[in-house]
């Protein structure tokens, strides 16, 4: 029916399907197979590259060399999910042998096989393996050869090759193509000395030899010498070794060299042999391009396996000879291939595979199959049967001592291929008759097996008269199910039951004991009948059971009874070798059990002889057709009857028209061929057999017969890329030869042969012509022939037409889709159309109407058909694999999709610790759900437990197969939170719950990172670091060492250690400069951290060199010589050695035409390696300057001298300008002007004339001209012809080249005219000048001169000559101008113009300044006359610092803008320019006065700045701001908080790091002071602080109980216990108040006498900005002041201040001293405002003078101290709105929130200065309310506006943005800009406003009221006062002199007797040092005694006077001076 049809067609092609998909499978095979050797560096690492194909896709894994896997090793060895083995970078000292010196295997397997691949060596060299190259001394003969040989480790032999030799004389020598010079460098890199001379015995040689992994290229440590010596006598060859034979490897197509170092006298000669392989004959080696000899030494070139061999080298002399062999094997790599690479075998037939393989040497060859090895070593492997487990991957592999190559074959298995195999058995068993008995047999197999049963090897089948049923039936399963049944189990039924299962490709059995109790019972056995000779083996059917015994006997007797007999206890008996005579007999089995029961029966044996044949043959001669031919077949032994048969080619042979078969008796039988033909050619066979067997014979009779098809080819018709196959077979004798060609053309003619190598796709395979993967190109006409050299043979013509079918480009893709998404697949199918398509899923048919989410679509393409399924919503069930089927009615071709639905993971569960060290955690947890797709790996989650995972989070990847794993590298003392997180292909799961687990604490386990190394300088090496990375801390760092030494190869010294302290303010960088190097040297430098545990591993070395410097001298012997006109030598000598400081790269020849020498621009540079260079291109007889310089890397060195030299002379240019004038009628005057290039000395001109005729060719007349005439006049001339006239000009070497022709005709109207010519004069000043103005004409024309468009007017200078021109004596300036000279007659008029251009010295310049820094200032040059044409050939700068002397730097032509470089930072200086010219030199420039940049240091905050602890303070001196200029040293000092007297520390702390104050009391307050220093002045710093309580805890803020009083911890005891005693508290109070009453009544009237006096000024002037909200900073310029503790800085000569005593003026002593009666009355006049104070001034007098109590009267302040510089400066502040009320600069002051805690309800509004933005407690709103303590610009009040930050003009110097205060450039700023109270960055304030009258007194009027209470800043409670002095002032800023006859104040306090200074770069050594405003030492006297001593002002010391003191660096002694008095200098 049709249905059925349909459905068979469907089957089949599912089947076909089926077995397409399955045949997809493949085995592993090695895409990209690992090296044979990997050779890397520690520095580098290397990634071993494995990738492997297959299907399913083969897992990769790694093995050593004897199998053992090997896994991931951190920081060593890691086994990457793609296969790739990667060996990490690593350092030195973690090389591991069994790691980096290995031996590794890659393998590949999947369920059909494994394959191994070949060994990888892998072999790791450490950077830090130091090896030194050697070369030995050489002894040699003079007149041979020498060879020096570079000595190279074993260990890096394999690594490192020399490439040259060097010797001490300069000479370099490489490897090259020549070998005819005398020195000749090796193929092996040996140095070979051609003809040795005594001479060569000067040098040594040394070998430059090259690492090929890290670069690095070494010189031999040691230098080899020739030791030579002459020949005594004669000798005959003699080796340097007794070595007769050597062995040499090479690898293919490199050059090697075969040596032979014979040394003889005379000179022997030598010859090279070869033998020939495996004999002992030889032949001379044939020399050519390739091959060649020099010397002894045979050089190969491009060497080939073929060059392998024994070689022997012959020596012969006169005196004897010598040889030696040298064997050489030259390597190929090896190679191999396996074909076929794939074969499908059916069962049982056989499998060849062949392994091809290339390369040399071989070894061993071996096989291997699924990884294990085969005992088979031969090319060829042949499976005879193929069965199961043969199915797998092949091996071929060869190897030799050095590498290894492998190729793979896979044998698949055929068509059906399950031999049957039982899945279920019967067992033996033991049963009473009676029940019923099943024994099943269950077996399996493709094609189906069949089950037969047996009893005793007899078969059974049903019989059920006996009881004894089988059924057999096939399961749904496939299986064949066969059952014995016995109804009732007898005696009988027991026995030896097997079971067969049975197929066409095999059988198998199966045997079980069936025991039914009862009596003994013996079947019936049937005759057997036995071939003699063969072995007899029957059993004893028995049954019954138990059975005691089974005997077998014969005749009686119990066998056995000869050796050839054997019984079994199972009753089996057995005959070997049976004979007729002896064995054939009757046999009976006797069955016994214990009761006594027997049973019997007899076998009955009879012995066959087997027939035999006589040979026979029809002889070894081939018959030719027709002839006649019989055998004889006879049987000479064996049984009858007999039965004789013939067949020929297995088919029986009967009568036939040719051949007959007779029998002869009953023995023999004949074959008879009476006419032979080509049927006849054949093996004949006779078989005789009889019931014993059967035997035969065959002989072949070989006929002569041509050729006849046997398969004649035809027309065939193959699908494209398919394999075509047309057999051709053609039978004959002998065996005909089958041959194939191709028609060249599209005719059946003109055959060619096929091209059958070995490459091509044509190949014939016994006769049969195969294409493989055929193509359209194969289609054609093809002939085939047949041809035996009997007759012609045969042919025939086919024509092969090839059809595509369809066809995939991509046979097998996997694509993805995530769950729930929508996707498309796609097939396009290539080739002839109709195309059909058809789509199943996992092999079924896809059917779109069962799930609407599928569709299907086609589209019809020009080439083919694109098939889609759409997806909608895909599912987890979608998952399979589709296939896309096309086909065609060429053919059919598939691919398949394995499409992927894929989700994320689920999250792990159960994660634990299971253990845990100080780094190494291991955890496990419970693997998820995988999405459908295997888990790629787990991503260990972990961060510190303060982190966040955002920003914190480090992974740890395990592979996707583990549910264990470790995470290292942890910091210890570290806590940590865990967690996982799964990945598969589509994403991330969800992380895990968290754990916390915490690590302990070790020693640094990182190096620090980022070292870095580079040179400084010459001498100084600047290395900078990183810390090491955060998690290899384990703590705290406390800082770090830093080691250097030399790196000098072979020495292995020490390192020298510097310690630098961690920084936490430089956490992120550290750097120190390590000096005192030595010039151009290699430094190694290492770092390490440490902390409180120890030290970490130090970090990789870093090597540098320290710079080069520049040659510090000039070459020498600098010599020009001129070689010609425009070329010039020079030769020079290099300079000294000593002076290179470096390698000396080459040299600089700088030169240019002497005249412009000034103009660098003019100047052309030459560089030249050598020390004499030849420059050419010069102009021509021009005078040239030069100068010769040496360079390095590290610059330019110093030039020569300059040397000038002249171009020779050559032939001149042409004149410039030629004019001819008619003069007369017959007279002509040419003029003309000099040559532009006279390229020599002009010595004549030749004045050539030459009429102009038409008609006739003229030669021209010439005329010679005197050199200083420059015009001609020619006479007697044709006044009807034209002429034309030219000049040259003449020097010594000839006749220059003509000007242009100028052509007139003499005529005797003669306009004016002018010969001269237009010219430009520049002379200097002062000379006399004469500008010609020589004029023709007729009638004489008249002459006029404009000068400048004016009028010539005649003067003493100025005067015209009678030849027109013009003559000017004495030239100046104003001469300068345009000249014309106009000339006009009555036929015409003429006119030129001169320039006259007068020099001079240049004019000074204008100087700009543009910009400062630290140590620089950059200048323009500018001049005010733009058009002044006055050459400037350079500048000259003269500088000097405020307190230096003058210097100068030259400033080369042409520069604008110029930076002085080097200088003070934030000092003062002046400058000034002079240009200067070829004339002279120009006046100077104005003075211009200016500073660098920077100020004094910046004070930290306490916070930052002090680290306190029990016994000791912590300085962090990095914590000071430098103010832009690099600190000097610091001074330190404190003191406990009740002492007056300061404890000197160190007055030369270096900058940097931290320094620590010992031997402090725990729980004590003590203040410190810090004083820094910088080239800009200094800044002191004073803090308070109490150490900790021996136990760590912290001391309460100190109770005050007045201003000024500290009081320690015994006080405070002893004040409460007074306090708690009444008896004391009472009268002693009494008496207080007593004692206050009259201290206050005597204080208020001395204040009201109180008057300002001319003694007490204002020492210091200071200036005071807020730092922060616990912190003033007080400024401090030169004058001395109590206690300040300068010391000068090295670069400053500062004169000693004695001091005595001083007192400090307080703010109420300056500006309340003659005011408010109300306040002098109620506090002492001395008294400073306390705003935390209800009522009146409430701050106490800080102590002034020396002794208790109170002082005189307060003095008043002198004017003209009132008058201070108005010097500005940038600082926060502004003016006060409605207050007038300042901080003097002269008062000593406490500000809120420092010395002691305000309460907070007694401040309302107040804010004494606004602290830095972001700082202080009041940001970011810094307002001024009410009133401000400090204005820093105004003295007088600005009423009604605004406060104002900064009201300075914005002026240049920006300080750095780390400054807490923001100073202006006071130099930049006009004078005057401020009115009112200023702050200068040099320290300056006014007192009074500085546009007053001079003398003005400070009144009531200028101070306001008291403002009210304010809020302090009560969360600050340490005081901290600051003091800040800056550098000097100008002088010109200087306020007027105060008259002579003024006193002055006394001088500061004595210093402390313990406080020593004593500095060695100060000018002297005092106590107390201080410093002043040059402005000041040279204008103020001595200050007089503070005791009052009258001293004699005529005896005091003049400025002079101490500038002389100051530069003799001593004491003087002087009537005007006592000690520790004070002076101003």
């Amino acid at each position: 029916m049709p249905g059925g049809g349909l459905f068979s067609s469907i089957f089949l092609l599912h089947l076909l399907i089926l077995s397409v998909v399955c045949q997809d499978l493949s085995g592993p095979v090695f895409i990209q197979e690992p090296p044979n050797n990997v050779d890397f560096s520690n520095s580098t690492g290397t990634e071993i590259v494995c990738q492997a194909r297959g299907s399913p896709f083969p897992k990769i894994s790694w093995t050593k060399s004897d199998g053992t896997p090997i896994g991931t090793i951190p920081g060593l060895r890691q086994v990457m999910e793609n296969g790739n083995l990667i060996l990490p970078p690593f350092r030195a000292t973690d090389y591991k042998q069994e790691v980096h010196a290995q031996t590794y295997r890659c393998q590949s397997e999947n369920e059909l096989g494994k394959i191994i691949s070949r060994d990888v060596h892998v072999r790791a060299v450490t950077e830090e393996s130091g090896y030194e190259v050697d070369v030995y001394r050489e002894y040699v003969t003079t007149g041979n050869d020498a060879l020096f040989t570079c000595r190279v480790p074993n260990f890096v032999q394999d690594f490192v090759e020399p490439y040259a030799w060097v010797d001490d004389w300069g000479g370099k020598y490489y490897r090259g193509t020549r070998y005819d010079g005398k020195y000749v460098v090796l193929p092996s890199g040996e140095l070979q000395i051609r003809n040795v001379t005594n001479e060569d015995g000067f040098k040594t040689y040394k070998c430059r030899t090259k690492h090929r992994l890290t670069g690095v290229s070494k010189l031999s440590a040691t230098a080899g010498r020739l030791v030579i010596t002459d020949p005594v006598g004669l000798s005959g060859p003699k080796f340097p070794s007794v070595s007769e034979i050597s062995s040499m490897r090479s690898k293919s197509h490199s050059s090697l060299s075969l040596n032979c170092p014979a040394q003889a006298h005379p000179l022997p000669a030598f010859r090279w042999y070869k033998f020939k392989e495996g004999t002992a004959v030889k032949s001379p080696v044939r020399l050519d391009d390739r091959i060649k000899q020099v010397g002894g030494t045979l050089i190969i070139l491009e060497a080939k396996v073929e060059d392998s061999g024994k070689y022997l080298c012959m020596v012969n002399n006169s005196v004897g000879g010598e040889s030696v062999e040298t064997v050489l094997t030259v390597t190929a790599p090896l190679s191999v291939e396996v074909e076929p690479k794939q074969q499908v075998v059916d069962y049982g037939r056989s499998a060849t595979f062949k392994c091809n393989y290339k390369g040399n040497p071989i070894k061993d060859v071996y096989w291997l199959k699924d990884g294990q090895k085969m005992d088979h070593s031969e090319d060829i492997l042949r499976i005879e049967s193929v069965k199961k487990e043969d199915r797998g991957m092949y091996q071929c592999f060869v190897r030799n001592e050095h590498e290894s190559a492998q190729a793979t074959g896979e044998l698949k298995l055929g068509g059906r291929f399950d031999p049957p195999e039982f899945t279920k058995t019967f067992q033996t068993r033991v049963l009473k008759a009676g029940p019923s008995v099943q024994m099943p047999c269950i077996a399996k197999g493709d094609p189906t097996p069949t089950v037969t049963w047996y009893l005793y090897d007899m078969e059974i089948e049903s019989d059920l008269s006996a009881g004894v049923t089988i059924g057999s039936f096939e399961t749904a399963g496939g299986e064949v199910a066969s059952y014995l049944n016995i109804t009732q189990a007898r005696t009988k039924h027991g026995g030896l039951y097997k079971c067969v299962a049975t197929s066409k490709v095999g059988s198998v059995s199966h045997v079980g004991m069936l025991n039914v109790k009862g009596a003994p019972y013996v079947r019936h056995m049937e005759d057997m009948k036995v071939v003699a000779g063969k072995t007899m083996t029957v059993t004893c059917p028995v049954a019954g059971y138990p059975i005691s015994s089974i005997v077998w006997e014969r005749e009686g007797r119990q066998l056995p009874i000869n050796d050839r007999q054997r019984v079994f206890p199972n009753g089996t008996l057995i005959i070997e070798d049976v004979q007729r005579s002896e064995d054939a007999a009757s046999y009976t089995c006797v069955a016994k059990n214990e009761e006594g029961y027997s049973a019997r029966s007899d076998l009955e044996v009879s012995v066959m002889e087997p027939p035999k044949i006589l040979p026979f043959s029809f002889g070894d001669e081939i018959v030719n057709t027709g002839e006649l031919r019989q055998l004889l077949c006879t049987v000479i032994k064996g049984d009858e009857p007999l039965k004789i048969s013939w067949s020929m080619k297995g088919d029986n042979l009967g009568p036939g028209p040719d051949l007959t078969t007779s029998q002869l008796g009953s023995r023999t039988s004949m074959l008879m061929i009476s006419s032979i033909n080509y049927r006849h050619s054949g093996t004949y066979t006779c078989i005789v057999s009889n019931a014993a067997g059967s035997t035969q014979h065959s002989t072949e009779l070989r006929v002569n017969v041509p050729p006849r098809w046997t398969v004649e080819p035809t027309d065939k018709q193959f699908a494209q890329g398919s394999d075509a196959k047309v057999d051709c077979k053609a039978d004959g004798f002998p065996k005909p030869q089958i041959s194939w060609k191709k028609a060249a053309g599209s005719q059946p003619s003109n055959y060619r042969d096929l091209d059958t190598q070995i490459n091509s796709n044509v190949k014939i395979v016994e006769g049969a012509l195969v294409l493989k993967n055929i193509q359209k190109g194969s289609e054609g006409y093809y002939l085939c022939k047949a041809t035996n050299g009997i007759g012609r043979g045969l042919s025939a013509v086919i024509y092969i037409s090839v059809q595509a079918p369809p066809s995939f480009e991509i046979k097998n893709r996997t694509q993805t889709a995530l769950k729930g998404e929508s996707t498309v697949l796609q097939c396009e199918a290539k080739g002839e159309k109709p195309i059909g398509i058809l789509w199943n899923i996992n092999n079924k048919r896809l059917d779109g109407n069962r799930d609407p989410r599928y569709t299907v679509r086609e589209e019809i393409l020009s080439d083919g058909v694109l098939s889609t399924i759409s997806v909608r919503r895909t599912e987890r069930t979608d998952t399979a694999t589709f296939t896309c089927v096309a086909t065609n009615a060429f053919g059919s071709d598939n691919t398949s999709i394995n499409l992927i639905i894929q989700e994320v993971p689920e999250t792990p569960s159960e994660l634990k610790v299971l253990d845990k060290s100080g780094r190494n955690v291991k955890l496990s947890w419970q693997a998820p759900y995988n999405g459908n797709s295997n888990l790629t790996r787990y991503l260990i989650e972990y961060k510190p437990i303060k982190g966040t995972w955002q920003n914190d989070i480090d992974r740890v990847l395990v592979g996707g197969d583990q549910t264990i794993a470790g995470v290292f590298s942890l910091r210890p003392a570290t806590s940590y939170h865990f967690r996982i997180v799964a990945q598969n292909a589509i994403g991330s799961s969800g992380p895990s719950d968290t754990i916390t687990v915490e690590t302990s604490e070790e020693a640094p386990s990182g190096p620090p990172v980022d070292v870095r190394l580079s040179a400084v300088d010459q001498h100084t090496l600047l290395v900078s670091w990183k810390p090491p990375l955060k998690e290899h801390w384990n703590g705290d760092i406390l800082g770090y060492y830093v080691g250097y030494k030399k790196n000098t190869v072979g020495v292995d010294k020490p390192y020298m250690f510097e310690t630098v302290e961690f920084i936490k303010e430089r956490g992120t960088e550290h750097s120190l400069q390590i000096s005192n190097l030595v010039v151009f040297t290699k430094y190694a430098i290492v770092v390490q951290a440490f902390n409180k545990i120890g030290q970490g591993p130090m970090s990789e070395e870093v090597v540098e060199y320290t710079a080069e410097g520049a040659p510090s001298q000039p070459p020498e012997q600098v010599g020009l010589t001129t070689l010609s006109s425009q070329t010039i030598q020079v030769e020079w000598k290099a300079p000294p050695e000593d002076t290179a400081n470096g390698n000396i790269k080459g040299y600089k020849i700088v030169y240019g035409p002497s005249k412009l020498w000034y103009d660098v621009s003019t100047h052309d540079t030459k560089i030249s390696a050598d020390t004499a260079i030849e420059i050419h291109g010069l102009k021509k007889y021009t005078n040239y300057s030069m100068q010769v310089l040496a360079f390095t890397n590290g610059g330019d060195g110093v030039r020569s001298p300059v040397m000038t030299a002249t171009t020779e002379e050559d032939i001149p240019g042409p004149p410039q300008s030629v004019k001819a004038l008619a003069m007369t009628e017959e007279s002509i005057l040419v003029s003309w002007q000099y040559p532009e290039e006279p390229n020599g000395r002009i010595l004549e001109y030749t004045v050539y004339i030459r009429e102009i005729d038409r008609s006739r060719d003229i030669a021209p007349k010439s005329y010679k001209v005197n050199a200083v005439q420059m015009s001609y006049h020619v006479d007697k001339l044709n006044e009807n012809s034209r002429y034309e006239f030219w000049v040259t000009a003449h020097t010594s070497i000839g006749e220059g080249t003509p000007s242009t022709k100028a052509t007139i005709s003499p005529s005797s109207r003669i306009p004016a005219k002018i010969a001269s010519f237009d010219e430009t004069f520049t002379v200097p000043a002062n000379k006399d000048i004469k500008m010609p103005c020589i004029a023709v004409g007729s009638p004489a024309p008249d002459t006029e001169w404009k000068i400048n468009e004016k009028s010539f007017v005649k003067t003493d200078r100025m005067r015209l000559l009678p030849d027109g021109s013009l003559h000017i004596t004495n030239v100046t300036k104003e001469d300068m101008g345009k000249y014309k000279c106009m000339v006009n007659n009555k036929f015409g008029q003429d006119m030129i113009t001169h320039n006259l251009i007068v020099n001079g010295p240049p004019e000074p310049p204008m100087v700009i300044l543009t910009s400062q820094t630290t140590d620089t200032i950059t200048f323009k040059l500018k001049h005010e006359d733009k058009d002044d044409q006055t050459p400037v050939h350079g500048y000259t700068v003269h500088y000097k610092p405020e307190f230096g002397d003058w210097e100068e730097e030259e400033i080369g032509f042409g520069t604008d803008e110029f930076t002085l470089q080097n200088l003070w930072c934030g000092q003062r200086y002046q400058l000034y320019v002079v240009a200067y010219n070829s004339i002279g030199i120009g006046e100077r420039s104005p003075v211009v006065n200016t500073r660098t940049k920077g100020v004094e240091p910046t004070v930290p905050d306490a916070r930052s700045f002090l680290e306190v602890s029990a016994g000791s303070v912590t300085l962090s001196l990095n914590a000071w701001q430098d103010g832009g200029c690099p600190m000097i040293y610091f001074m330190v000092e404190y003191k406990p908080r009740a002492q007056r007297d300061w404890t000197l520390v160190s007055n030369n702390v270096k900058p940097g790091g931290n320094f620590v104050v010992l031997d402090l009391n725990p729980a004590t307050w003590y203040n410190l002071k810090v004083t820094a220093h910088n080239n800009a002045g200094f800044s002191i710093a004073e803090y308070e602080f109490a150490t900790l309580t021996p136990t760590g805890g912290t001391l309460a803020p100190a109770r005050e109980l007045g201003e000024g009083e500290e009081i320690n911890n015994y006080a405070k005891a002893s004040i409460m216990y007074f306090l708690t005693n009444l008896n004391l508290v009472v009268p002693v109070v009494s008496a207080l108040t007593v004692i206050v009453i009259a201290i206050i009544v005597i204080c208020v009237l001395r204040g009201r006498q109180n008057s300002i006096s001319k003694e007490e000024y204002a020492q210091f002037y200071g200036a005071m900005n807020t730092m922060n909200g616990r912190m003033v900073t007080m400024r401090k310029d030169g004058l001395p002041y109590e206690d300040m503790g300068y010391v000068p800085p090295p670069n400053r000569k500062l004169p000693p201040v004695p001091g005595a005593n001083s007192n400090y003026n307080t703010i109420d002593r300056i500006k309340k001293g003659k005011m408010n009666e109300v306040y002098a009355a109620a506090k002492s006049g001395y008294a400073t405002w306390d705003m935390r104070k209800s009522q009146g001034p409430t701050y106490d007098e800080i102590p002034y003078g020396d002794g208790p109590g109170p002082r005189g009267p307060i003095p008043d302040v002198p004017q003209h101290y009132s008058q201070v510089p108005p010097v500005p400066q940038r600082q926060a502040g502004g003016s006060i709105p409605g207050q007038e009320e300042d901080i003097s600069p002269y008062a000593t002051f406490h500000l809120l929130g420092m010395r002691e805690e305000a309460k907070q309800a007694m401040m309302n509004g107040h804010q004494t200065m606004p602290p830095t933005p972001g700082n202080g407690p009041m940001t970011p709103q810094h307002t001024r309310q009410n009133a401000q303590t400090m204005n820093p610009r105004r003295s007088m009040p600005n009423q009604g506006q605004p406060m104002q930050v900064y009201d300075a003009p914005n002026c240049d110097y920006e300080p750095p943005k780390n400054f807490q205060q923001n100073f202006g450039n006071p130099y930049d700023c006009p004078e005057g800009f401020y009115n009112g109270s200023i702050m200068s960055s040099v320290g300056y304030s006014q007192v009074a406003d500085y546009s007053g009258m001079p003398g003005q007194k400070m009144t009531q009027s200028m101070h306001g009221q008291f403002p009210p209470p304010a809020q302090p800043h009560a969360e600050f409670s340490t005081d901290t006062v600051i003091y800040k002095g800056g550098p000097p002032t100008m002088n010109n800023l200087r306020g007027p002199l105060p008259p002579g006859e003024e006193e002055f104040p006394p001088p500061p306090p004595i210093r402390s007797a313990d406080t020593s200074l004593n500095d060695s770069n100060s000018t002297t050594q005092s106590n107390v040092t201080s410093e002043c405003s040059e402005a000041e030492c040279d204008r103020e006297p001595l200050v007089k005694d503070s005791r009052g001593s009258s001293v004699d002002p005529s005896k005091e010391l003049t400025t002079e006077e101490m500038r002389k003191l100051i530069e003799r660096n001593e004491i003087v002694q002087t009537n005007g001076l006592k000690p520790y008095n004070t002076v101003n200098v």
